[in-house]
């Protein structure tokens, strides 16, 4: 009995595990053969590898490399949605576009986005033709005619809360509004944001640099050289597409009957920058989409050589001298002092 409910237990682990770890990395063989083809096939795979530790090479170039990244919430989003309307005449078109537009205003009005956070974008407003045949008695000829007439604008809605999506989306549905170009993400102090971010890298360096120290490396005997740069990244960039199915047909390869295949459904998922690179994560913990803005700096100090030390001249002392000649025909040198 105990074995029982020991297996038991071990088969809801298994299952709750498999519930946590997502269907994104549960997929098809067909799927990995399309993320190999996207350039994401180490997404998928399992390449141990990647989990071993590197070989240390001892370098007299000390590197210091600091990464920080920081998670921001948008403090404002602007839904771009595309609409298309025909009418018989210029008039009736334009008033049924009108007349969809306000509806919407009105609408996302009870829920707090006023009227000036709606913006139209023109985008044509173009007659549309049709093909006109006019028979005649030894031939045909086709002719184009006004038949009505298309306009096409964008609705710019900017909202500042995220709940606030779904009901933009429900009403531009309820007025026949379906196609959501895009959404875009603001903040409203960036460099704020990369200010704090020089801040944590300032503190992160001036521990990496006593812990040299501390080792025993001077670096003031060293010569530093440096790189730095930002970035700035916005969730749509972020967007991975996945596939999870499994088609198995064995009985119908087995009767030779053709297998018409089904259209997959394409799931989209958000998966953002990893942390494990950085030095620095602020924000880490993620909900929603966030905008990630990045900060890197590198530094290289190299030991300076050794100054040469100088080379002492030596004085050359020059004393007069002036020659006798001896009774013996012998030159004597003699020196010459002089009276200060």
């Amino acid at each position: 009995m105990k074995h029982s409910i020991y297996l038991v237990l071990l088969l809801c682990f298994s299952f709750s595990s498999a519930q946590i770890k997502g269907n994104a990395t549960t997929i098809s063989r067909q799927n990995v053969i399309h993320a190999e083809s996207l350039g994401n096939a180490n997404t998928y795979g399992n390449n141990l590898n990647t989990f071993r530790q590197r070989n240390l090479m001892p370098n007299p170039v000390i590197t210091i490399d600091i990464k920080a990244l920081n998670n921001i919430v948008a403090d404002s989003y602007t839904a771009v949605f595309n609409l298309v309307q025909i009418g018989e005449t210029a008039e009736a078109t334009n008033k049924l576009m009108n007349e969809r537009v306000n509806s919407v205003k009105n609408s996302l009005a009870m829920q707090g986005i006023v009227s000036n956070d709606i913006i139209i974008d023109m985008i044509s407003f173009v007659p549309v033709y049709e093909t006109v045949v006019e028979k005649k008695l030894f031939s045909k000829t086709y002719t184009e005619v006004p038949k009505g007439f298309e306009l096409q604008q964008n609705l710019h809605i900017k909202f500042t809360k995220v709940n606030q999506f779904e009901k933009i989306l429900a009403t531009c549905a309820k007025n026949e509004i379906y196609n959501l170009v895009k959404v875009d993400y603001f903040i409203n102090n960036i460099e704020a944001v990369y200010t704090k971010l020089r801040v944590e890298i300032l503190k992160t360096l001036k521990e990496k640099k006593q812990f040299y120290n501390d080792l025993g490396f001077d670096l003031t005997n060293y010569k530093p050289t440096m790189a730095d740069i930002k970035y700035c990244h916005f969730p749509k960039e972020f967007y991975k597409n996945y596939q999870a199915f499994n088609s198995i047909s064995l009985e119908a390869l087995k009767q030779n009957k053709g297998v018409i295949k089904a259209k997959k459904q394409t799931s989209y998922y958000y998966d953002p920058l990893s942390f494990k690179a950085y030095d620095i994560v602020i924000n880490s913990s993620i909900v929603e989409p966030v905008i990630q803005i990045g900060m890197e700096i590198k530094l290289q100090y190299r030991e300076k050589p050794e100054t040469p030390k100088p080379i002492e001249k030596v004085k050359e002392v020059i004393r007069n001298k002036y020659f006798v000649l001896s009774k013996d025909g012998e030159l004597i040198a003699k020196e010459l002092k002089l009276e200060n």
